[in-house]
């Protein structure tokens, strides 16, 4: 007969098993991911033109929206050009980097959007971006 197998099991456990807490930290990043987009909306409600090479949306600071009666939002509370001239003035003054994203109506003409973008550079922003949707494109 052969004799039963012993094992030394008895010592203490010195392993830690990651593997559970690498899977919480991945379930905790994806959910961050899709409420933060729903965060980052603009709350005025603008219909975007859409571009399929649209890229992921920029990290921003003020947001300027133009709606399709031709009215200006800063940060969501209706402005004028004006005010928003000299309100963009006052916080580049205190951020030199700010980032703006301007939306706009894809019904706009077309000079209008040039206008609100000449106001956000003249105001001192160096950097800025348009929003668009991104448009979902039939893959073959």
């Amino acid at each position: 007969m052969a004799a039963p197998i012993q094992s030394n099991d008895d010592g203490v456990i010195s392993s830690i098993n990651i593997i559970p807490f690498v899977d919480i930290v991945l379930v905790l990043l994806i959910i961050f991911m899709v409420t933060s987009t729903a965060i980052v909306k603009a709350a005025i409600k603008v219909d975007l033109p859409q571009a399929a090479a649209a890229g992921s949306e920029v990290a921003s600071t003020v947001n300027i929206v133009l709606t399709l009666n031709g009215e200006l939002a800063l940060n969501g509370e209706a402005v004028t050009s004006e005010q928003a001239a000299n309100r963009l003035k006052s916080m580049t003054q205190a951020e030199p980097d700010l980032q703006a994203v301007i939306s706009a109506d894809k019904k706009l003409p077309y000079g209008r959007v040039v206008e609100v973008v000449d106001l956000v550079k003249l105001s001192g922003v160096r950097t800025f971006a348009l929003n668009i949707e991104r448009k979902t494109v039939a893959r073959k």
